[in-house]
């Protein structure tokens, strides 16, 4: 336990010194088990990153009406956001680790509301032959966490309308690299629309990439 408690903090950390969400802003989680009970360990609210301990990083169990009578008690609340966390876990059994960021370029391109096209292949990194956005809700709520839920079909990241993206992968390390890419296809997508509309890869490329991406950085 002390040990996901520890990756958390320190992956919560790199989301500031990696540029990858400021401040307080975003949050991370990773799957576990306490006291024989599934569930996850994430970031508290309003903590800065650098001031975590283990005693700061909260569990919380898969089970949506037994965490709302028991962060009402917690001197220590979790992230504001960790319904979408706790729905990712129900519906994605792949989902070991979640990133959320609000990095710069991401956040931008979401605050258009539109998926991001094939304007290059790397987007299959994300699941599919686009980058979907989950449409906009407020922070910390259900429906929310249902948008979310909507843009990761099929899909390992997603962007979320006017606020930033979320990313899950195997373990943290994998999560944090595919938000990381996730943030750099934005970049790019960014630059490459100021020149005018981008040529758009087919669905029958893109399916070809998706196939030849299967085992991309599994060693």
């Amino acid at each position: 336990m002390l040990d996901k408690k520890q990756e958390v903090i320190e992956y919560a950390k790199k989301l500031n010194t990696e540029n990858l969400s400021p401040l307080r802003s975003g949050n991370i989680s990773i799957r576990g088990v306490n006291e024989e009970r599934d569930g996850f360990f994430i970031t508290p609210s309003g903590v800065k990153y650098d001031d975590l301990t283990t005693d700061s990083i909260v569990f919380l169990e898969l089970n949506e009406n037994n965490n709302i009578k028991k962060i009402s008690d917690k001197v220590i609340n979790p992230s504001s956001e960790w319904r979408f966390h706790q729905d990712i876990y129900i519906e994605k059994r792949d989902a070991h680790a979640i990133v959320h960021a609000h990095s710069a370029n991401a956040a931008a391109v979401s605050a258009h509301g539109k998926n991001i096209p094939a304007f290059h292949y790397m987007v299959a990194l994300a699941g599919g032959n686009n980058i979907k956005c989950a449409e906009y809700a407020t922070f910390g709520t259900k429906e929310l966490s249902q948008n979310i839920i909507k843009a990761l079909d099929g899909r390992k990241a997603c962007l979320m309308s006017n606020h930033g993206q979320v990313a899950f992968g195997k373990s943290l390390s994998e999560a944090f690299e595919l938000a990381e890419e996730i943030e750099n296809i934005c970049h790019q997508y960014i630059n490459t629309i100021k020149l005018g509309q981008p040529k758009i890869l087919s669905d029958e490329e893109m399916k070809r990439i998706l196939d030849k991406t299967k085992n991309y950085k599994k060693n």
